[in-house]
């Protein structure tokens, strides 16, 4: 019988003969499209979608996904295109076998770029029909199976690709065994040496401990049956990746983790896992603090289990993993587990809208991400979860990756509370959005209508999702404020020829963006305030000047000066060498990339700058200036104690941050504590100094600037 007979027959025991007889037709039409092709074993080309089709097969996977399975490699490695497909097996075969195509014909800049551009494309294919990624994956699993075949160098290649991406794929869907083989094949091909070392050292310590562990399992066996519960028990062998990781990660050597003995027991519903958890931790006592409830919060890709870590017999660790058969095919099959597919209009259950709802955001970051290197530096991130469990104010249960902050709450819960966040309660007690979320807390989000994402946020956010679209957020808000800035700068500039840029002829503008590279006036209104271009020269040129004419030197002081209202964004900055507030007087330097930097008249620094007097602006404070502005305080205090507790709590009782503060000794008897505080003008910080100098231990208190 020839080989999709015997395949045929198998399919038998769960497909219908009409779908059975599409699954064989697709075999014969991929067997003549790839007729003369051979892989590098030698044996016929067609052999590789059988074995692709076969690994399906055992997942129970549908015939349309095992047609695809068959038809993988068609349009790329023959030439037949899409339509031909179609129009031999409809368009859902068609669409799952060009979402399942390796892409081979587009040039990428760089190996790394290839395989980022590949899996943007398989995870929008994902997003469209969950089947494309399991025949991805079971086309990947053959692979591997036979990659010794391949020069060394690219079964390396291949097999890094596989532990970065489809193993933590496969994972992330639940599929515990097609995960473990991914793991165990990449570790074999990756380090050859150090696999076959650690595989010597498991058979051989299986040996050794057969004895204690056959009276372990017994003693389990017997625990169950005198309480009266039906279950059973299975040691659980630990795959060679997993213990060379744990080796790695934990630095313990191959005896520690060998020491730990780990068991499974099956049992036939819910209410039973808790009960043999109490009945075994009747028996050997539990490690504290080592139990993991999964089955009452399921992890995100469906996986359930209650986890326990036992002292056994002679002290031994016992780790423990009690769940049900459905439990326990979902753990190894994960969303192929209970295969069948169904359409966006029908109800899906619990595991799969989780698993839709993962591949939703993995296509929301796809179309944020700005290349595709990042958008698969972020899905990593989200691939690899060390999870923490927190709640929403109403008691909803978000899932988020260890380290996780307040900010990454926020954006999970949704985009919009992520850009107006403020601050966070963190079981009712207000906390920096900066602090570490812990499995449990109650998290809410404090939120104000004009506040924006805030640079500072990538040192602590550690979710894809967030840090996408605060990137996102602020590369647009940045252009944004850079138009804006710009247009005001060039108007200015033109005002002195009482001219403004919606006045200036349409004709001209177009001619000068053309000669000058620019697709429209924003991007010269962007590059004016970045001060890649200077707003006085774009002027004149614009006003028929001519494009070599110089600026003409301004007076000292000529021409109305640029209103700054504090709100103007990230292109107006404030000097750090002399602390600029509203009261102060101010002009502005227009420094290439950071845009306008607003400094004191009587700065140092900008005296050096008038060497420069074409990127100097005349600039004022609006007379409703607005926002909070850094200001640098030195106060000379007595050498007492409690004298800096006095000072935080006076500051602190005007409702006013303090950012910084230090100390350094002046002499034995007076200290300097130096402060950067957040203020609102100069008035605001005339009234703190005059606090501050009530305090009796402080003898002086002192602005400082340069």
């Amino acid at each position: 019988m020839s080989a999709i007979e015997v395949f045929a027959d198998t399919l038998g025991n769960y497909l219908e003969p009409d779908q059975v007889n599409l699954v064989r037709r697709a075999y014969f039409y991929a067997e003549q499209a790839h007729d003369g092709q051979t892989r590098r074993s030698g044996e016929p080309y067609v052999t590789h979608p059988l074995a692709v089709a076969n690994i399906l097969a055992d997942m129970h996977m549908d015939h349309q996904s095992l047609m695809a399975a068959m038809l993988h490699d068609v349009i790329e490695d023959t030439g037949i295109p899409k339509d031909a497909l179609v129009e031999q097996f409809g368009d859902t075969v068609a669409e799952l076998v060009d979402g399942v195509s390796k892409l081979t014909q587009m040039t990428f800049e760089s190996k790394a770029e290839a395989q980022a551009e590949n899996f943007q494309k398989m995870a929008l294919a994902m997003a469209r029909d969950i089947r494309v990624i399991l025949v991805k994956l079971a086309d990947r699993l053959h692979n591997m199976r036979t990659l010794g075949a391949l020069a060394p160098e690219k079964r390396r290649r291949i097999a890094k690709e596989t532990l970065e991406i489809y193993a933590p794929i496969a994972n992330r869907l639940g599929m515990h065994s097609l995960s473990t083989e991914f793991e165990d094949l990449g570790f074999k091909a990756m380090y050859p040496m150090r696999s076959m070392l650690i595989d010597r050292a498991v058979r051989n310590a299986r040996g050794n401990r057969k004895e204690l562990l056959n009276r372990i399992l017994e003693s389990l066996q017997a625990c169950l049956e005198r309480e009266g519960l039906q279950g059973k028990v299975m040691g659980r062998e630990k795959h060679l990746y997993g213990i060379y990781q744990k080796m790695r990660g934990k630095k313990k050597s191959f005896n520690e983790i060998m020491d730990v003995y780990a068991f499974r027991i099956i049992v036939d519903k819910p209410d039973t896992c808790y009960r043999v958890l109490g009945a075994v931790h009747s028996l050997y006592k539990p490690f504290p603090g080592r139990f993991k409830d999964y089955i009452a919060i399921p992890k995100a890709n469906g996986y359930q289990s209650l986890h326990t870590t036992l002292f056994g017999m002679h002290g031994v660790p016992i780790e423990i993993q009690i769940r049900t058969d459905e439990m326990e095919e979902l753990a190894n099959n994960g969303i192929a587990a209970h295969w069948v597919y169904k359409s966006k209009d029908e109800v899906i259950n619990g595991n799969h809208a989780r698993t839709r709802q993962w591949l939703k955001s993995v296509l929301e970051l796809q179309q944020n991400a700005g290349n595709s290197l990042e958008f698969i530096e972020n899905v990593k991130i989200d691939l690899f979860p060390d999870e923490i469990y927190v709640f929403t104010p109403k008691g909803r249960i978000l899932e988020l990756p260890k380290g996780a902050t307040a900010v990454d709450f926020a954006y999970a819960v949704h985009t919009d509370l992520g850009n107006r966040c403020v601050a966070c309660r963190i079981n009712r007690r207000l906390a920096p959005l900066s602090e570490p979320l812990q499995s449990g807390q109650t998290v809410e989000v404090l939120t104000a209508a004009g506040a924006r994402p805030n640079p500072s946020w990538f040192n602590y956010t550690v979710t894809a999702k967030a840090r996408t679209n605060i990137r996102h957020f602020l590369k647009n808000q940045t252009r944004e404020d850079s138009v804006a800035l710009g247009r005001r700068l060039l108007d200015k500039a033109l005002g002195d020829a009482e001219s403004a840029v919606e006045e200036l002829d349409g004709d001209t503008v177009t001619n000068y963006l053309g000669h000058n590279g620019y697709a429209s006036i924003d991007d010269l209104l962007e590059d004016i305030a970045r001060g890649k271009r200077l707003p006085a020269v774009v002027a004149q040129q614009l006003l028929g000047g001519g494009e070599e004419t110089a600026p003409k030197q301004r007076e000292e002081g000529g021409g109305a000066p640029l209103a700054i209202r504090g709100t103007e964004g990230f292109m107006v900055s404030y000097a750090r060498c002399c602390r600029p507030l509203p009261g102060d007087p101010i002009a502005g330097y227009l420094s290439s990339e950071r845009g306008v930097v607003v400094h004191r008249e009587a700065c140092r620094n900008l005296a050096e700058m008038r060497e420069k007097p074409e990127r100097l602006i005349p600039l004022r404070w609006d007379d409703n200036v607005e926002g909070e502005f850094p200001a640098e305080l030195r106060i000379e205090v007595e050498n007492r104690r409690g004298t800096i507790a006095v000072i935080a709590t006076r500051i602190n009782s005007m409702g006013v941050n303090i950012e910084k503060i230090s100390t350094e000794d002046k002499d034995y008897q007076f200290t300097y504590v130096d402060l950067e505080l957040q203020v609102n003008n100069r008035v605001h910080l005339a009234r703190i100094m005059r606090r501050l100098r009530g305090i009796a231990t402080v003898r002086r208190v002192m602005r400082v600037t340069n």
